[in-house]
């Protein structure tokens, strides 16, 4: 099979290859961010004592979640131009990534959290420490440690998300892909070439979570 593939355009189209890999990575990073920030919120939110705050975060979380990604990049690059909102290409891609990823997110730090044993709480505070205190040495670092292994599987699954981002326009690697096919009409070689880029960023991401995994132990230690 690899005798039919030609190798010499693929070398000639890796410099887009690289470009739009970099592309990639900053554009999940950047959903990645913001998922982080919006999931964490969101999770204080829907945790917390105001019942109201808490319905706003879980009717956010559930729409989201029931909605496709593609419905709301959709909505966010052709819906908001019609009510006045314009955004450029980046910034719909990065804002409709943070917001699908961060009602998952939202859901995960809840799960993590909600791990800690009402026990070791009530102990921190019969011997004295602060909520912030309690966060710091008691509920985070356990919760982190839960949470990583699906916030790794969440992170891979905005990366892979981020293609849908090429139906905007947005240079990214399966747009290289694409651009590759109907340039030189070589679909295996242009996808199987974004494939290989997608698979090393998933093995970075791996390789990260596992170094984080690492130093949290060693910081509990």
């Amino acid at each position: 099979m690899l005798e039919t593939f030609n190798f010499r355009v693929i070398f000639e189209y890796l410099p887009l290859f690289g470009s739009c890999f970099l592309a990639t990575l900053w554009l999940s990073a950047a959903g990645l961010v913001g998922a982080l920030v919006i999931g964490t919120l969101a999770c204080s939110m829907r945790i917390g004592r105001h019942k109201l705050i808490a319905i706003v975060a879980a009717a956010y979380i559930e729409s989201i979640r029931s909605t496709p990604l593609l419905v709301q990049l959709f909505f966010f690059y052709f819906g908001l131009p019609s009510l006045g909102i314009r955004l450029s290409e980046a910034a719909t891609g990065i804002l409709a990534l943070a917001l699908n990823s961060g009602a998952y997110l939202a859901e995960i730090i809840r799960a993590g959290i909600q791990s800690i044993s009402h026990g070791q709480v009530e102990a921190a505070v019969a011997s004295g420490l602060s909520y912030i205190q309690r966060m710091r040495h008691i509920i985070l670092p356990q919760a982190i440690g839960v949470t990583l292994p699906p916030m790794l599987g969440q992170a891979i699954v905005l990366v892979k998300d981020s293609a849908l981002l090429s139906l905007i326009s947005l240079p990214e690697l399966t747009r290289a892909g694409q651009i590759m096919t109907s340039e030189r009409f070589m679909p295996a070689e242009g996808f199987l070439t974004s494939a290989v880029f997608y698979l090393l960023i998933y093995y970075m991401l791996k390789w990260m979570t596992a170094w984080s995994q690492k130093r949290l132990i060693y910081m509990q230690a």
